[in-house]
């Protein structure tokens, strides 16, 4: 019986001095601080949303106008700054295929419609034959066409001409000097239409159709309607 009883004041004695152990653990710990949710990492599509710079609210300077050649096609161009339409024409003198001299001053008092062109471009084979109709339909109007090639042999652009059937006078601009004084050295053909007083009042880059060609035509023939 003794020996029961010792066993048992052992036990509570151990299970005393294990609570005082826990006991003073918990005195000494760290009270829990609140549970902190860590932020949300912005995606990479915010990120760089959030990067990049607020739109001005400042108005931008308007893009400058530019004028489409009379051609419509291909970058836009001021053609009336570049082949001085509303100017005087430029001198043209130059050596007539098949003898004599082309002289534009002698034309003054007609409208005459200019095209430098050479026989390797392609868009003045297309563009011969709509000339020779418009020079045929208002010749008796007093229209004169000349075409000026630039930098060819006679010979080239005598069978040029006879190969499309030309019915206007053709001149020889052997060393391009006429072409670069008219502004028209960079690219052909090129087209100016000049009045009865010797102004430019239309020009185009080449490879135009028949609307443009009348367009340019009615610039010179006020009182008489041009179709295409």
């Amino acid at each position: 019986m003794r020996a029961r009883l010792s066993i048992v004041a052992g036990l509570v004695a151990g299970i005393a001095t294990a609570v005082a152990i826990l006991g003073g653990i918990l005195a000494f710990a760290p009270e829990p601080g609140p549970a902190v949710t860590p932020a949300p990492q912005p995606s990479i599509a915010e990120a760089t949303e959030a990067a990049s710079p607020a739109p001005s609210n400042s108005p931008s300077a308007a893009p400058s106008a530019s004028v489409a050649p009379s051609g419509g096609a291909g970058a836009s161009i001021d053609t009336g700054a570049l082949f001085g339409v509303g100017k005087p024409a430029p001198d043209l003198v130059v050596p007539q295929v098949g003898g004599g001299t082309i002289d534009l001053a002698s034309l003054r008092g007609k409208p005459v419609w200019v095209n430098f062109m050479a026989t390797w471009c392609p868009p003045c084979i297309d563009e011969f034959p709509l000339m020779s109709g418009f020079a045929a339909r208002y010749g008796d109007d007093g229209l004169v066409i000349l075409a000026i090639d630039v930098k060819e042999e006679e010979g080239a652009v005598a069978a040029f001409a006879d190969r499309l059937n030309a019915t206007f006078p053709l001149g020889l601009d052997g060393d391009g000097s006429s072409a670069e004084r008219w502004g028209a050295a960079a690219a052909l053909p090129v087209h100016f239409w000049v009045d009865k007083d010797g102004i430019v009042r239309d020009a185009a880059l080449g490879g135009i159709g028949p609307d443009v060609m009348a367009r340019g035509l009615q610039s010179i023939l006020p009182g008489v309607t041009v179709n295409p």
